[in-house]
């Protein structure tokens, strides 16, 4: 320990923050350090999300059109040929839920499936989804699977 390293012990010392609105003598009495007029020296300012001092801010400058209906329904979409790379690694055999896409990794727990059509299906399985195109149910029964609507 040598002079130039010597400082206070933690939580002794109070803030370094200057104390305003103490007097002419101080230098930051009166306006107390926040200028004369305008919004910012007024007591109870506070500046609005998105304010850009005055000038359009970009949540108008930037056009809007189209519509979005909050009552959209999203279903993620799992191929055929998705799930005839499974039966061909062996990681399903003769039935496909919900679950079982979940615990493969190919949908997340909260999202509704849709069978597509796309590729070609020669397993014969048992499928369980939300919503089937009408190729993919198709494709399904003609393999000799079975289509089950949750």
């Amino acid at each position: 320990m040598e002079l130039h390293n010597l400082k206070p012990a933690s939580g002794s010392t109070k803030s370094k923050s200057k104390r305003l609105g103490r007097g002419e003598a101080t230098g930051s009495g009166g306006t107390a350090g926040r200028g004369h007029k305008g919004a910012k020296s007024r007591s109870g300012y506070s500046k609005k999300i998105g304010f850009e001092g005055g000038q359009m801010p970009l949540q108008r400058r930037v056009p809007k059109f189209g519509f979005t209906n909050p009552n959209r329904v999203e279903y993620k979409g799992v191929n055929l040929d998705v799930l005839q790379d499974l039966v061909d690694q062996g990681k399903i055999t003769d039935e496909v839920s919900h679950e079982i896409l979940v615990n493969l990794n190919v949908i997340k727990k909260n999202d509704l499936v849709k069978i597509l059509g796309r590729g070609e299906l020669k397993a014969s399985l048992k499928v369980a989804a939300h919503k089937f195109t009408k190729s993919a149910q198709d494709a399904i029964t003609g393999a000799g699977g079975e289509v089950i609507t949750q």
